[in-house]
């Protein structure tokens, strides 16, 4: 019996080396992430992939229109559906049920996550609860699905605005509205980031972070060709492909002269990614006012430069092994995430296991490859082609069984069997907090309490009871102080978190202790805070200053404090943890302490770095018997002022 034809597939050139590219963008986020250090500005792969997704999918798109003067929105949404779902299902299953075995704070928030992954709302999720893309101490199990959904946000309203873009008939009626739009994006980017917004909104955003995406489809519409006459065939592929697999040869290439051009420009955009990748900071003014936008338009111009018809460029990145990674680059990212955070939680450092980062990124390296493998083999490439049941049923047909069929039948069945359940207990178990907030929840009790109990009051009256303060017009003719142990009603403490998590323990090691810790405080607020009190006359004698955990810290800030605290003596408290910046804080603090009579380091970071068990799993925060390490930390530098010499020049105030 005849059956009515199928609407054709839209059809597509293939565009060579975009494969290579991919694999060059995956490859810098995985060092990036599991190799911390080695790539500072490797997250840049993440708008290289938005580069080409926006340009190939907006190919596919045009094609549809020239080829039948309409796109019909629920194909493609279906095709889109089937490259992206089948590996995002398994990764979230997998993963979420991997975590439930890990423990600790793997599964904080899991349920949101799973729900914002599944919504493709993932990147507002973790805006509205405050993720930091940049944090490796407080990882959410899945952040790395915030680019997925503003891809799939970018998808929906894509065909819905060449709808209506097409109407007018000219080919700039498309080029200008995407270019704007984009445009628009990366100035809003650098606008909110020079206004001082929290760089995590900035940076998940779908408004300030989707000109890649957009970019990249301008300059598809820009270079979209009509369709060869019919008598000059042309090789095609199914509109699933997300790179056709049909090369175009190269001896339809114009010039050499142009050849050339291409090689060079897309050498020059590999380059300053290179470059960029390598120096720029992680949530850097500089990264969101000009980095990324920089490496958008390096992408554009080297996926420009390889997708030339017969391309020298695009034939170099077809390398079989380039393209092999690209083909899997999707699920390579997906999957290498999760991973890293269940690998780190169960044996990393801070685990029982003790193995190093290095050894952890290596591990995560091979196993991600090798799922990643398994599943473009044995999930997303039968789903991409036949769909979801026409797949199920093959799988299981009793005419067409075999040993592999059986083999393969039976591990997604005790995949899916095993996965599902540990999901529901994983989210209705899940902890609302880690323990790093659970940490600094302690303190902020600890904190307010004494507030409640009339702490500003009690205050007050201690510092009455001081006699001259060194520095003070009143002490300015009396001889040079006594030497006497420092007590807390002597010392005035400002922090950061790591502080704030100390503070029952530095209440109880010194009673009386002024102290002024919040969250994501820097050196630079405590500036300010500092000029507060010394605007009010209510220094005291000691100042201890700890605000090296959020941020790299100025010289011309620790001069500015000297300033206002006059000749108070000063302790610095250095920061421990896994950031990139804190060995460079570190390093400034000792220089400093040893450059300046009156100020000394109290070495938290050697103190602490022996005893991982006593902090939380960020390892950042202290617990309980890690917060009276920090306050024997501080005690030790206070030993130090108690001992006047040529190095410090200060004994410790007379009362």
């Amino acid at each position: 019996m005849p059956q009515t034809a199928r609407p054709a597939t839209p059809s597509l050139r293939r565009f060579g080396g975009l494969d290579g590219l991919r694999a060059i963008a995956v490859g810098l986020v995985l060092v990036y992430h599991l190799f911390p250090g080695a790539l500072r500005g490797g997250f840049l792969g993440v708008d290289v992939f938005f580069a080409i997704s926006g340009f190939l999918i907006t190919s596919l798109l045009l094609r549809e229109l020239q080829l039948t003067g309409g796109i019909r929105l629920g194909a493609f949404w279906r095709r889109r559906a089937r490259r992206l779902l089948p590996a995002l299902g398994l990764t979230l299953l997998v993963g979420t049920a991997l975590g439930l075995l890990a423990g600790g704070d793997a599964l904080v928030g899991v349920g949101g996550q799973l729900a914002g992954a599944a919504l493709f709302v993932s990147n507002w999720v973790f805006v509205a609860t405050g993720a930091d893309y940049f944090a490796r101490d407080t990882p959410e199990l899945f952040r790395n699905t915030w680019s997925l959904s503003i891809e799939e946000q970018f998808y929906l309203a894509l065909p819905l605005l060449l709808l209506l873009l097409i109407r007018f008939r000219r080919r700039a009626a498309l080029v200008v509205p995407l270019m704007v739009l984009g445009l628009g994006s990366a100035v809003l980017m650098a606008g909110l980031s020079a206004a001082g917004q929290d760089p995590t909104r900035i940076y998940f955003g779908s408004d300030t972070h989707v000109f890649g995406l957009l970019l990249g489809a301008a300059l598809a519409c820009a270079v979209q060709r009509e369709p060869r006459a019919a008598a000059e065939p042309e090789p095609v592929v199914e509109a699933e492909d997300p790179i056709p697999v049909i090369r175009i040869p190269a001896s339809r290439a114009k010039t050499v002269g142009r050849q050339i051009g291409c090689l060079l420009t897309a050498a020059a955009g590999l380059s300053v990614l290179g470059y960029l990748s390598a120096t720029l900071p992680e949530a850097g003014p500089e990264s969101f006012r000009g980095g990324f936008q920089l490496a958008t338009a390096a992408s554009l111009a080297t996926v420009w430069a390889v997708t030339r018809p017969g391309a020298w460029a695009g034939t170099a990145l077809d390398a079989a092994p380039l393209r092999w990674i690209g083909e899997r680059s999707y699920g390579i990212y997906l999957w290498h995430w999760p991973l890293l955070v269940i690998f780190t939680q169960a044996l990393g450092p801070r685990s029982g296991a003790g193995l190093p980062l290095l050894a952890v990124g290596a591990l995560t390296l091979v196993v991600t490859i090798a799922v990643a493998a398994l599943s473009y083999r044995y999930v997303e490439q039968p789903i991409r082609r036949l769909g979801l049941r026409r797949s199920i049923a093959l799988l299981f047909a009793p005419r067409k069984r075999s040993r592999r069929r059986l083999v393969v039948a039976s591990a997604l069945g005790a995949v899916l069997l095993v996965t599902v359940p540990a999901t529901v207990v994983a989210v209705v178990n899940a902890p609302d907090r880690s323990s790093a907030a659970d940490a600094i929840a302690r303190g902020q009790e600890a904190l307010d309490e004494r507030d409640a109990e009339g702490g500003d009051a009690e205050k007050a009256e201690d510092q009455a009871e001081d006699q001259a303060e060194p520095g003070s017009e009143k002490g300015a003719d009396e001889p040079a102080p006594e030497v006497v142990d420092v007590e807390g009603r002597d010392m005035f403490a400002i922090g950061d978190s790591v502080m704030l998590a100390s503070l029952p323990e530095l209440d109880e090691a010194f009673p009386g202790i002024s102290v002024d810790a919040a969250v994501s405080r820097g050196l630079g607020a405590g500036v300010g805070i500092v000029e507060q009190q010394a605007g009010q006359d209510s220094l005291r004698s000691v100042i201890v200053i700890g605000l090296g955990t959020n941020g790299p810290v100025d010289a011309a800030d620790l001069d500015a404090i000297r300033q206002f605290v006059g000749d108070r003596p000063i302790v610095l408290v250095n920061a421990h943890g896994e950031r990139d910046w804190i060995p460079g804080v570190n390093a400034l603090l000792a220089d400093y302490a040893a450059a300046h009579r009156g100020v000394v380091l109290a070495d938290w970071d050697g103190t602490i770095a022996p005893h991982p068990d006593l902090l939380a799993g960020d390892g950042i925060h202290p617990g309980p018997s890690g917060g009276a390490l920090y306050a024997e930390t501080v005690q030790q530098a206070l030993d130090e002022l108690e001992q006047p010499g040529e190095a410090i020049g200060y004994a410790a105030p007379r009362r």
